[in-house]
C-alpha cells in the first residue's frame, strides 16, 4: 500500500523540532515561519509540554465521555477566564472542521433556518458542512453542494446587511482575519454592523478562530481587535501545539440538548493535557503579548524595506499572522527560502507569502528571517 496523493511535496523529511527551529532527517537546521500551520503555538518540544502530557499519559490517555473527566472542566474554566469568555460553555472535539461543522449545526438547532451567509475567498474545512461554506469551488463535492451558502465580498456592509434583512439567517460564518483568502483584515464597522444585524434578524454570529485565534494576532482572539462578542467561538490549531484538538465557545443562552453533539476522542485526557500546557505556558510567557510585539516588528520591517517596493505590493496582518502580497509567485521567494536560506513559510494564492511561526518567536528570529528574505529578493529580477 501507499499513501493517496493528496499534497504536493516538499523534498524535507522533518524529524526533530525545539522552539522555533526544526531539523530534518539529514541534520540540516530550519528557522520555522510557518509553524505548522498555525499549529505550533508555544514552540516545538517545549520542556513543560512535554512533561505535562508525558505526565497524562503515564496515567491514562483516554476514557469515553461517558465518564466525567476533570480535565475537561479544568481547562473550560481557564479557557474562558484567559479569553475573557468565562460565562461561555466549550464543547471540545479534534479539530476546526469539526469545530464549525457543530457551530453550524447548533445554529441551525436553536433557530431552525438552513441558509448561511460566508465571506468570498472564506475557508472553513473540508468536511460536509465546514467545505459548503468554504468558497472554492474545487474542494466542493457535488454531494456537499446543497445551496444553503451566499458568499458575499469581504467588508461590504450593505450588501450582508440585504441579505440578513431577509430574516431567513441561520447563521454568520465570519474569520475575522482570513488565513487561507491570503490574511484579509475584517474592518471593525463591518464587524460591528454584522453584530448588529444579526441581532435585529435573529441570526447567529459565528467567529472562526481556528487560524487566527488562541493569541496569534496579538489578543486572544482576533475578533477581540473589533470590539464585537459572537454568539459561537470556533478554535483549533493552536489549542493544543500539534495534539489533534478543536473546541466550539458556546453563548450561556444556547440550552443543551442531550443526543444533539457528541464526540468520541474529543476532549479525551491527553487532548486536555495538551491543551492546559499550553494554557500554562502563555500566561508563563506572555506569548500573546510576544506576538504582537514581535508582528509588529516584522510587519514595521517589512513596510520600510524601500529596497524591494517593487516585488512586496502589500503587508497585511496582525501579530503572527502576516500575509505578504508580492509582484512574483509566490512559489519563486518560498522555494529558495526553504531549499537555499533553510526556512519554512507559507503562502496563499498564488502571490501571498503567509507567516504563521510559533508565537514564542523572538525578535533576533524574526530578524533572522527577514535577513534571509532579503536574500532572496535580491536575487530576482522584474
Amino acid at each position: 500500500m501507499k499513501l493517496f496523493d493528496v499534497y504536493p511535496l516538499f523534498d524535507v523529511n522533518i524529524v526533530r523540532g525545539k522552539g522555533c527551529r526544526v531539523w530534518d532527517d539529514r541534520g540540516q537546521e530550519y528557522l520555522d515561519l510557518y509553524g505548522g500551520h498555525a499549529v505550533i503555538s508555544i514552540g516545538h518540544a517545549h520542556p513543560h509540554y512535554i512533561e505535562k502530557v508525558t505526565e497524562q499519559l503515564n496515567r491514562i490517555g483516554f476514557y469515553s465521555n461517558s465518564v466525567i473527566n476533570r480535565l475537561q472542566e479544568e481547562l473550560a474554566e481557564r479557557l474562558g477566564r484567559i479569553s475573557g469568555y468565562d460565562d461561555y460553555q466549550l464543547f471540545l472535539i479534534n479539530s476546526g472542521a469539526e469545530a464549525n461543522e457543530n457551530a453550524l449545526k447548533l445554529a441551525s438547532f436553536t433557530n431552525g433556518r438552513t441558509r448561511v451567509l460566508s465571506a468570498q475567498k472564506a475557508f472553513h474545512g473540508r468536511t460536509s458542512l465546514a467545505v459548503e461554506v468554504t468558497n472554492n469551488p474545487k474542494i466542493i463535492a457535488p454531494i456537499n453542494d446543497n445551496g444553503h451558502v451566499t458568499y458575499l465580498p469581504l467588508n461590504d456592509l450593505p450588501a450582508w446587511e440585504q441579505e440578513l434583512s431577509k430574516g431567513d439567517v441561520c447563521a454568520v460564518i465570519l474569520e475575522c482575519i482570513q488565513g487561507v483568502g491570503g490574511i484579509q483584515l475584517v474592518t471593525p464597522e463591518f464587524a460591528q454592523g454584522i453584530a448588529a444585524a444579526c441581532k435585529k434578524y435573529g441570526t447567529i454570529l459565528i467567529c472562526d478562530e481556528i487560524q487566527c485565534g488562541y493569541g496569534r494576532s496579538g489578543k486572544f482572539f482576533a475578533h477581540q481587535w473589533l470590539d464585537i462578542r459572537p454568539d459561537i467561538i470556533t478554535v483549533a490549531k493552536g489549542i493544543a501545539n500539534g495534539f489533534p484538538m478543536g473546541g466550539v465557545l458556546i453563548a450561556p443562552e444556547f440550552k443543551p440538548v442531550y443526543g444533539q453533539l457528541g464526540t468520541t476522542f474529543g476532549g479525551n485526557h491527553l487532548a486536555c493535557a495538551a491543551a492546559l500546557a499550553v494554557l500554562d505556558v502563555f500566561e508563563e510567557e506572555n506569548l500573546v503579548e510576544n506576538a504582537r510585539i514581535v508582528g509588529e516588528h516584522i510587519i514595521s520591517s517589512l513596510r520600510n524595506n524601500e529596497a524591494h517596493k517593487n516585488i512586496i505590493t502589500d503587508i497585511r496582518g496582525r501579530g503572527l499572522m502576516i500575509g505578504i502580497d508580492l509582484s512574483v509567485p509566490h512559489k519563486d521567494v518560498r522555494v529558495p527560502l526553504i531549499y537555499d536560506k533553510h526556512c519554512f513559510t507559507g503562502c496563499a494564492g498564488t502571490n501571498v507569502l503567509r507567516l504563521l511561526p510559533p508565537l514564542c518567536l523572538s525578535k533576533a528570529e524574526a530578524d533572522e528571517f527577514l535577513e534571509k528574505f532579503d536574500e532572496v529578493l535580491n536575487e530576482i529580477t522584474i
